[in-house]
């Protein structure tokens, strides 16, 4: 069939066009329910077998994680633990057998332990001290020992043990772990070189600075190598294979975090990296064959590879389009695992073989029940604050709006102080802007990945600069047609759940409710009764925030919502675990009871079986129901 194309026949296609499209606009996205979210499958790792035949894996399908390997030429997923109640977190298989090992605690108290499913899969706890936690730390290169480290001796600090690899599986022997490095000032085992002669140590000092010593095994020397004036950050990352240098990353004289190496013999250093953004960490693969490179590209990850030995950029071809992050290469360097993902494509896990530049897609997390179309990409922004300053956001626009209509919008706020929101998946969020609401996640002053200047501009400042730079946002809001400017919230979890409760009780109009996953209202208890294992960090913790023993503590009481609360008029929502060793229980049942006395609509939601964060995928549901009832309820007028 042909067509004239006269400009009468061109505008008329152009106005049926024009209508296709804004028909298209008008049809909403499907509504899925907050069960058909959190189907989607949450996964970590990717560790290779032995044989690397197969992969191991976290998955959180069965309701909380547990440990699954992968098989890499089916793709065939087997469960290996059956936990129900507190999850399994695999860390390693073993290197010459199918064993594994895996951490887990108990009801989210945090006090970690370490444990080896055996291949008959019974389970033991190699560190059976109830009271102290412990971590999983790596085999040493000639994979004879497993480090772990440990805080029985001292609560306070971690020292380093090993276990020599064929005592593991012998009864008498399995619990005899030597001490290694014994940490006595709060400086910190990071890495232990490939022939065992020397440890990197990192020691925090403020949020901001820190140092790096060398400690010799032999002599029991421990030298400081990270001399430097004013504020830097210093981080171990690896030994070369021959031990003669330390790779580390650091910030000094420059914004953002990039790679050197320093000389054991001559106390050199040298710069072998620098980018635009903050390098998080970067690895060598066994031999030395691959140096990985992993970067904070404004919230979102970028991953480069080099020649171990050369230093020169590799282009590795046929890898898969979008934002890998997790990568992991195989003993032999023939296979890598990685993940992709993005803000609306939950994370998948994939191999690589080197051989062949080909790839395999392993798993398939998206519940598919779920049109991938429904769903909304993160957008990032940015909007100048009260002073100038540019705050980095990511904004999510609801699908299927009509012309003219404006929905209620959430500022989402992360932990911290420190953390960044990144374009990754949140069922959560997925769940709320499906069901009618924008959100703005604000990387607010004093977010991490933006360089040293951003990441302490909130020092000492917290709940007041940091806060204004969420009141700003509204004026970016503003200017969005679909936003409904009387109906603007804001929501948040741990220090973000602090800064609802700060924005409810200093800036008590601003927002129309407040959204508080175990947020901090009283800085002075909170900061008194961190857990012990915080010691090193104690002193970076009060220069930061301040510290509860001295004059600092009229501020803290100053910024704490909990003497405020008088002032709240808007209503919000608490949810909290009661095993949470870092925001006490007492903290939320105190704000409560404050607030209520205003007669302010306030709602409580407690999990006797959750910690810091909540682990368990009902829960979830059931706090994610109730923040949507809630938001419906006092945003848009419905009740659930």
């Amino acid at each position: 069939m042909n067509f004239t194309k006269t400009p009468q026949a061109l505008i008329c296609l152009c106005l049926i066009a024009y209508s296709c499209t804004q028909t298209l606009q008008e049809i909403p996205p499907q509504q899925y329910t907050i069960e058909q979210f959190m189907d989607v499958k949450e996964i970590y790792g990717g560790y290779f077998s032995p044989d690397e035949s197969k992969v191991l894996i976290g998955s959180k399908e069965s309701g909380v994680y547990n440990a699954f390997e992968v098989s890499l030429e089916t793709g065939e997923k087997k469960q290996l633990t059956q936990a129900t109640d507190d999850g399994v977190f695999p860390m390693s298989y073993f290197p010459e057998d199918d064993r594994f090992i895996f951490a887990s605690d108990k009801g989210g108290n945090e006090i970690t332990h370490i444990y080896v499913n055996q291949l008959d899969g019974m389970t033991k706890d190699l560190t059976p001290d109830s009271a102290a936690k412990a971590n999983f730390w790596g085999w040493n290169y000639d994979r004879t020992k497993m480090f772990l480290t440990s805080n029985k001796r001292d609560p306070r600090f971690f020292d380093l043990y090993w276990i020599k690899l064929d005592d593991i599986g012998n009864e008498s022997k399995m619990y005899e772990t030597q001490l290694f490095y014994q940490n006595e000032k709060g400086l910190n085992p990071s890495l232990v070189s490939n022939d065992e002669k020397f440890i990197a140590l990192h020691q925090s000092i403020t949020t901001n600075n820190s140092n790096m010593y060398l400690h010799s095994v032999e002599t029991g020397e421990t030298k400081l190598i990270s001399e430097h004036e004013g504020d830097a950050d210093y981080s171990p990352e690896f030994f070369s294979l021959d031990g003669s240098e330390l790779f580390y990353l650091t910030n000094e004289g420059y914004e953002f975090m990039y790679l050197k190496a320093y000389n054991l013999q001559t106390g050199e250093s040298r710069v072998v990296e620098k980018e635009d953004w903050d390098i998080f960490y970067s690895y060598l693969s066994r031999t030395g064959k691959y140096r990985v490179s992993v970067i904070n590209n404004d919230a979102k990850t970028e991953v480069k590879f080099f020649d171990g030995q050369t230093g020169e950029p590799i282009q590795i071809s046929g890898l898969p389009e979008g934002d890998i992050s997790g990568v992991k290469i195989s003993e032999s360097e023939n296979l890598m695992s990685f993940y992709m993902t993005n803000s609306n494509t939950p994370r998948n896990l994939y191999v690589y073989d080197f051989r062949t530049s080909t790839y395999k897609k392993l798993t398939d997390t998206m519940n598919q029940e779920i049109n991938p179309d429904d769903l909304v990409a993160g957008e990032v922004i940015r909007f100048p604050s009260f002073d100038g300053m540019e705050i980095p956001s990511i904004l999510y626009k609801p699908k299927g709006l009509k012309p003219g209509e404006k929905v209620p919008v959430m500022l989402m706020i992360h932990g911290g102080p420190g953390g960044q929101t990144r374009l990754n998946y949140t069922p959560r969020l997925q769940y709320y802007v499906n069901h009618g609401y924008a959100f703005l996640a604000v990387n607010n002053r004093g977010s991490s990945g933006y360089g040293k200047t951003f990441y302490a501009a909130d020092d000492l400042r917290h709940g007041q600069d940091d806060l204004q730079d969420c009141v700003e946002s509204k004026k970016f809001l503003a200017t969005l047609d679909y936003i409904d400017t009387d109906k603007i919230g804001i929501m948040g979890g741990s220090y973000g759940g602090y800064m609802v409760m700060a924005a409810l009780a200093f800036a008590p109009e601003e927002f129309a409710v407040g959204v508080n996953y175990f947020g901090v209202t009283n800085w002075l208890r909170t900061i008194r009764s961190i857990p012990p294992w915080w010691e090193s960090f104690r002193e970076a913790l009060y220069t930061e925030m301040g510290n509860p023993n001295t004059e600092d503590s009229v501020a803290l009481y100053n910024k704490s919502p909990l003497f405020f609360a008088h002032q709240i008029t808007k209503p919000f929502i608490v949810l909290q675990g009661a095993n949470d060793p870092r925001v006490l229980q007492v903290e939320s049942d105190e704000m409560i009871e404050e607030a209520r006395k205003n007669n302010v609509p306030v709602e409580y939601v407690l999990f006797d079986d959750e910690g810091h964060g909540f682990k368990k995928k009902e829960n979830n549901i059931t706090a994610s129901k109730e923040v949507l009832k809630f938001l419906d309820k006092h945003l848009k007028g419905v009740e659930n």
